[in-house]
């Protein structure tokens, strides 16, 4: 039979070597401090954006660990109702996904709060709105009772089921819960706020107190205390994104330390290495909140309609697959007729391109920077590399042509080295290269030429290059 951590007689006085934390630690402390003094060189809009946007992955991903998938556009308009940050027009949000946003928001915008029993009910009320997990009823607002059985972690088909864990019995959460509450609520001295987030996860994962819901209000909890130890109830990472990223990881570990010993130097470790990694999650979000503000400051003058705005911040937010008339139709709600006329509009006015492609359906792709168009651009030069005209003979030897092909595709790559370097892209700097091209009998799509001069022309406007 298992023997668990918490049957240990020490539990949960847990034990750690900090010299051997103490440069993962520091070198966090160190990103949460960088970050946040970044943040402040934003206006009060871009901060918005971003805490919206970083709250939107935290939610999003804290539910996909458990298996289940929150519209991102629903969770967008919740936080942003809540939150009172305009978005444009909302879309109305399933009870679920407003329960989980009142928990995050609960946890972090009150991040000084104490913790409670009635707290920790109301955040579970909150996730099962409907008193049931999928379609199974549970005890919603409680701890979980006696007869729910044991309340173990199990994989496996059904007859060959393997245990990682078993919790407590029902009868010892009261006593165990209120250790927790008291310990999360307490100042430790000498106890950092970062590795507190950290064991308080251990802990109360440890303790499985409810049916459901178990794995979200504990991360929920991390996020809380992360808080504290920042000050700030302005979330700009997400550490539910991160352990998304890792999940695999991320059970081994807890299994492995809830059937150890109560040094949990190990696990303390892997949970600074993932918040870690998790600030570089944190640029990928800045950066996508710039870049979604460069395309307004670029478009100000400009008059969309309301489908057309609600399309272009969904392209920006990022869609899956590739955007056609059909899916835009689909999504936005209207007729194919009247999304070819959005369609065509916004690819008049240099929002939209179109990607190259030899299928039978056309595909579009938003472009916000001359990196952008430079991308599409390359794609086009591979996709087409074959069609170019020719100087006397109407047909070239197969080697000639060959090489004719290969010299087309060195000249695609250059156009991806241009769309990847810094400064950004002039239109100046693309020109020897479209020389190349024609000379080579290769003349590239005119739509996409013209996209690429009114954007490098736009960022030089607005950016001085």
């Amino acid at each position: 039979m298992n023997s668990y951590i918490h049957q240990l007689p020490d539990w949960p006085n847990f034990q750690w070597q900090s010299d051997e934390l103490a440069e993962k630690l520091a070198n966090v402390r160190h990103q949460q401090g960088r970050l946040l003094g970044r943040i402040e060189g934003f206006g009060i809009r871009l901060r918005d954006q971003a805490a919206l946007s970083t709250l939107t992955e935290e939610v999003v991903k804290s539910s996909e660990i458990e298996g289940e998938k929150l519209n991102p556009e629903q969770v967008r308009s919740s936080l942003a109702r809540r939150l009172g940050i305009d978005i444009g027009a909302l879309t109305p949000a399933d009870r679920n996904v407003e329960g989980i946003v009142q928990m995050i928001l609960d946890a972090t915008q009150n991040y000084d709060k104490p913790i409670t029993k009635e707290r920790l009910f109301g955040w579970h009320a909150a996730l099962f709105p409907t008193g049931y997990s999928g379609l199974l009823k549970i005890t919603v607002g409680q701890w979980r009772p006696a007869e729910a059985g044991p309340m173990q972690v199990v994989s496996g088909p059904h007859g060959k089921e393997r245990v990682h864990y078993e919790a407590p019995a029902a009868g010892l959460i009261e006593q165990e819960m209120q250790a927790f509450i008291a310990w999360f609520n307490r100042d430790v001295p000498g106890l950092d706020l970062v590795l507190k987030a950290a064991i308080a996860h251990l802990w109360f994962e440890t303790i499985h107190p409810f049916e459901d819901g178990n794995g979200r209000i504990g991360r929920a909890l991390s996020d809380m205390l992360l808080a504290r130890s920042e000050q700030s109830a302005q979330r700009y990472y997400s550490i539910s994104g991160q352990i998304k990223l890792e999940q695999g990881k991320y059970y081994d570990h807890l299994e492995e330390t809830q059937k150890g010993d109560l040094n949990i130097t190990k696990y303390l470790g892997w949970f600074l290495d993932c918040l870690d990694r998790a600030f570089n999650g944190a640029e990928t979000i800045l950066a996508d909140v710039i870049r979604k503000a460069k395309f307004w400051e670029v478009h100000a003058g400009r008059s969309f309609n309301d489908r057309q705005k609600s399309m272009i911040n969904r392209m920006l937010d990022g869609i899956e697959g590739k955007l056609t008339s059909s899916k835009w139709a689909k999504m936005a709600k209207t007729s194919q007729d009247t999304a070819g006329r959005d369609i065509e509009g916004l690819l008049r006015a240099n929002v939209l391109v179109k990607v190259p492609g030899r299928g039978r359906s056309t595909s579009y792709a938003i472009v916000v920077t001359p990196a952008d168009v430079l991308r599409v651009l390359a794609e086009y030069v591979r996709t087409f590399k074959d069609i170019f005209v020719t100087e006397g003979p109407a047909m070239l030897a197969p080697d000639e042509r060959q090489k004719r092909i290969e010299a087309i595709e060195d000249l695609a790559a250059q156009i991806d080295d241009l769309a990847n370097a810094k400064p950004q892209s002039r239109y100046a700097d693309f020109e020897p290269i479209l020389e190349k091209l024609h000379n080579k009998g290769f003349y590239p799509d005119g739509d996409l030429i013209s996209a690429f001069a009114f954007t490098a022309h736009e960022a030089a406007a607005h950016h001085g290059i």
